[in-house]
Formats: C-alpha cells, structure tokens, sequence
C-alpha cells in the first residue's frame, strides 16, 4: 500500500513539474516572438531570446532539451507575425524512462510596420 501511495505522490509531483516547465516555455516563446516582432530584428534573435529565458527560468539543462526557431508567418488577414516554436522532450524525473514527455508551444506576434 506504501508504494502505491508512494507512486501516486511520484505521478502527481511528474505533472506538476510538468506543467512548470510548459508553462515557462510558453512565456518565454511569447517573449520571444514579441522581440522579433520589433523592426529590424532578425527571428533569429527572437529564439535566442527564448533560449535566454528558459535557461534562466528552467536550467540551461532543461533549455538545452529544447530546440527553438523563430520565424515570419502570414496571419489572418494577411498580417506578417513573427513567431517562435519550441520543441522537444522531457525527461521522466522520477523513472529511468527517457526523453518521454513532449513537449511543442509556438509564440506569435504581429511584426512591426505590418497591417
């Protein structure tokens, strides 16, 4: 009964730390992208950025684990977005499981002098 307990405390502490992460790498590539949105900057920076903040927010380890690009999108309407995309996988940190959990969010801005 103990390591079902034990287990169950393991699973919900995996999901929280989890969503930790996600919800960091969501902030951060909607940073991002509202810096590549700026006039004259490459979308390039705008995923440096992103790189910058998620290993300030999560571990260079963890930052690492994730590839970010950033790009221009056409959006509705025709408005020019910049956009930054992250993606990859986490490790299990309880479970000698690998790289298991995906993990893919986008940030989307308008671009400056766009519209």
């Amino acid at each position: 009964m103990a390591l079902l307990l034990l287990m169950l405390l393991l699973g919900i502490a995996q999901v929280a730390v989890y969503l930790h992460v996600r919800n960091i790498t969501v902030a951060s590539a909607a940073e991002g992208a509202r810096h590549a949105a700026n006039a004259d900057v490459d979308p390039a920076d705008g995923a440096a950025r992103t790189r910058d903040i998620l290993a300030r927010g999560v571990g260079a380890d963890t930052a690492d684990r994730l590839d970010c690009e950033g790009g221009i999108e056409e959006g509705p309407q025709g408005v020019e977005l910049a956009t930054v995309r992250c993606s990859g996988a986490l490790p299990v940190f309880f479970a000698p499981l690998g790289e298991v959990l995906p993990l893919d969010v986008t940030g989307h801005a308008v671009k400056e002098g766009a519209g």
